[in-house]
């Protein structure tokens, strides 16, 4: 089993261990699995997981209910392709008239409880900073976000059927509701030679905008952010990992060219120039100086803006691309369309390879609309 599951050391985990932790959550998981099925990873480095491997991305879904009965078949499509892991790169529902409530939350730790594969998330903007909204019940965001961090950031593992240890930035450096807390969200981890790490970055202006905009919570946070994502490149030096790949909800614009669906920006400068609130100069700034010194391949995966893309938009400081850096926007909702853009995107990983990632659109077929499978 180890050597067909590719990681080098599992631990199982018991039934009674599951109930204990419902409990601390306290939270009902109406698609959970048997516990009996779980299998959890713990050794960091899974030095022999075989080359290469395959993981799933998505994001920014469920956003209604034909997209819920979507997404049951895209769980159902990514758990017959024998994936090493998955992730969900934020937003669990739509960002207007849709409530933040306990049931949410609950329901999308159900979710990705049944996938087969161990599963990672990240916080999305329509998860805890649009919570203010009256639309969405008009919660206090910081408390709607150290819920989450609760119900789904308990411990030092992933999500799933099978769970993968994860490294946690447990300094104190974000804020909740009663001052300074760990920003347990943000997770790390090495496997099969490519460093992964996940940060809590938002669309809605990082939190500098929208109904309640909060500078305070925006500041700790960033300054967390770009300490863990500079940490996450000196440990793949370290480890000599092949490749880093980032997660993040927001999309945070790299340049003049996409008005209608990022942030304008000058792309030598990082300077956002469309007189919004700008959230994310101070990251791409540190970004960029990372990826220039790292040189191997790096792949920054968000969700936010609804558009499946593959492209490479990040620029040195003269105009020149960034070679080694890869955007990859996964799929998202599109309400009018029910569940046309309910897919994900499967990422064959090789670290022999010379740019390690490649990546397959993966269309449900039962999920198809404009053109339905033959």
């Amino acid at each position: 089993m180890m050597k067909k599951l590719g990681y080098s050391v599992l631990r199982r985990v018991t039934t009674a261990h599951l109930l204990r932790k419902m409990c601390l959550l306290s939270v009902t998981l109406p698609f959970l699995v048997s516990a009996t099925n779980l299998v959890v990873a713990t050794d960091k480095e899974n030095a022999n997981v075989p080359a290469p491997y395959k993981i799933g991305l998505w994001g920014d879904l469920p956003y209604s209910e034909a997209q819920e009965v979507g997404v049951t078949r895209l769980i159902d499509d990514m758990n017959s392709q024998k994936l090493s892991f998955t992730v969900h790169d934020g937003d669990l529902k739509a960002g207007s008239n849709s409530l933040c409530d306990n049931a949410l939350y609950a329901k999308a730790l159900g979710y990705f409880n049944t996938l087969e594969a161990p599963a990672a998330f990240t916080p999305g903007d329509n998860d805890w900073t649009d919570c203010d909204r009256p639309s969405n019940g008009g919660f206090n965001s910081l408390e709607r976000l150290d819920y989450e961090r609760q119900v789904f950031f308990s411990t030092n593992f992933s999500l799933g059927r099978r769970q993968l240890a994860q490294e946690v930035q447990t300094a104190p450096l974000c804020l909740g509701v009663n001052g300074a807390v760990s920003c347990v969200e943000n997770r790390r981890w090495t496997f099969g030679r490519v460093t992964y790490a996940t940060l809590n970055i938002q669309g809605s202006c990082n939190n500098l905008c929208d109904t309640a905009p909060d500078p305070e919570e925006y500041a700790a946070r960033n300054a967390a952010n770009i300490a863990w994502m500079k940490e996450t490149f000196k440990l793949a030096k370290e480890r000599n990992s092949a490749a880093v790949m980032l997660i993040s909800q927001a999309n945070p614009g790299w340049d003049q060219t996409d008005p209608t669906r990022a942030p304008l920006r000058d792309a030598k400068t990082l300077v956002q120039t469309d007189g919004q609130p700008d959230g994310f100069k101070d990251f791409l700034l540190a970004l960029r100086d990372e990826v220039i010194a790292f040189g191997k391949p790096v792949a920054y995966v968000h969700g936010d803006s609804h558009y499946f893309r593959i492209d490479k938009p990040f620029l040195d400081a003269q105009g020149r691309r960034l070679e080694n850096f890869t955007r990859v926007e996964t799929f998202g909702n599109n309400q009018g369309n029910g569940t046309n853009d309910v897919q994900w995107i499967k990422v064959s990983v090789n670290p022999r390879s010379r740019e390690v990632f490649s990546y397959q659109p993966q269309i449900v077929p039962s999920n198809r609309v404009a053109v339905p499978a033959p």
